[in-house]
């Protein structure tokens, strides 16, 4: 089983404790989460010195600009004296891209389309729904379509041999194991071509294989439709009446859309907030380049969001993933206070003790 499979094995697995898909994508991240917690932690912690140690950091790039080498061997002693990895808060962000990546393949597989597809949460009519998708009726014998769509087929085919049916035959390849003859005119019979080759069987028994059913979805309308498809010389076809479907608008993930926008400004906000106080040393330059950045970047993610098609349940797992982080951010703000706080009550106190003992000589 691939990571796919896995991943949607996993949700299932996770549904069917909780009675819900939705909330299954909500366990997961914070499973997630949690287990990044301290690269988190480390990154946050890696930014907060960062911007205390920048003024010190700038006066060694003036002092040694005309002498590149040198500065450079300079600020490797000074990240080496101060403990510091300059690429510390790069690691959790190149863990969590393959895990969007994952979980937005997972939820748009036909795997998952056709177990969890059509699965409500709060306002949310389809979790695998996208803000621009078009609108097809599962297994009501024909199938909406666009001119360019493309179709998947099932994990498994129902496979005639003669008088003999072989249940549950995996498909190999299935992302190539479709294949559209002619082109798509919607309204007018569309021709889908099997190869016998991406049927999980002996070659004895492919010789023998007369015709097979299986379950066809369509990536654009997550419509799904179950086929016979019919033995002809080496491949497998099915003819399917074909109707025109329209674009529409979901409001329910532009809502989403906005949500996570607002979780990723309050995140970006609360994080430079907090760091005010380092912040106040930086070039003022720099300064502006962060505010605009935490005001410029969850509206150009959102503009991204609504070019590309990202499902339903991938805004869950984004939207609960910044309140993590909001939540983490205070935590661990209030950690390094306290900790800055309680080593400046030691500085004072030993500057205290070594005046008296100053007065009393």
């Amino acid at each position: 089983m691939d990571f796919v499979g896995l991943t949607i094995h996993f949700l299932k697995i996770l549904a069917s404790f909780v009675g819900s898909y939705g909330v299954a994508i909500i366990i997961l991240t914070l499973i997630m989460r949690a287990a990044m917690w301290p690269l988190n932690v480390s990154q946050q912690r890696n930014m907060r010195a960062m911007q205390t140690l920048q003024p010190k950091l700038k006066a060694i790039q003036d002092r040694y600009k005309n002498n590149p080498q040198l500065m450079q061997q300079k600020m490797m002693e000074f990240y080496k004296e101060h403990k510091f990895n300059p690429m510390g808060g790069c690691l959790p962000l190149l863990i969590q891209m393959p895990i969007f990546i994952l979980l937005y393949t997972s939820l748009m597989s036909p795997q998952f389309i056709q177990i969890a597809g059509d699965s409500k949460f709060l306002f949310i009519s389809r979790l695998d729904t996208t803000l621009r998708a078009n609108v097809g009726v599962s297994d009501d014998g024909k199938i909406g379509v666009s001119k360019f769509d493309n179709f998947a087929p099932g994990k498994s085919a129902r496979v005639f041999i003669g008088d003999e049916v072989v249940e549950n035959v995996k498909i190999k390849d299935a992302k190539k194991a479709l294949e559209v003859k002619g082109e798509i005119v919607p309204g007018n019979n569309m021709d889908l071509e099997l190869s016998l080759d991406h049927l999980d069987m002996k070659f004895s028994q492919l010789e023998k294989v007369t015709k097979a059913e299986l379950s066809i979805t369509d990536l654009s309308t997550k419509e799904t439709e179950t086929l016979t498809f019919n033995r002809q010389e080496g491949s497998l076809v099915a003819s399917v009446p074909t109707v025109p479907v329209n674009k529409s608008l979901h409001w329910d993930v532009l809502i989403l859309i906005a949500i996570f926008g607002l979780t990723m400004w309050l995140s970006q906000k609360l994080m430079m907030s907090m760091n005010n106080k380092a912040a106040k040393d930086m070039d003022p330059t720099q300064q502006a380049i962060q505010k605009s950045m935490g005001t410029f970047m969850p509206i150009m993610i959102m503009a991204t969001f609504i070019m590309i098609p990202i499902p339903a349940g991938v805004f869950i797992y984004l939207i609960v993933s910044n309140i993590v982080q909001v939540i983490q951010t205070i935590i661990v703000n209030k950690q390094i206070d306290g900790e800055e706080a309680a080593k400046r009550a030691a500085v004072s106190d030993i500057d205290l003790a070594n005046a008296k003992n100053v007065t009393k000589e």
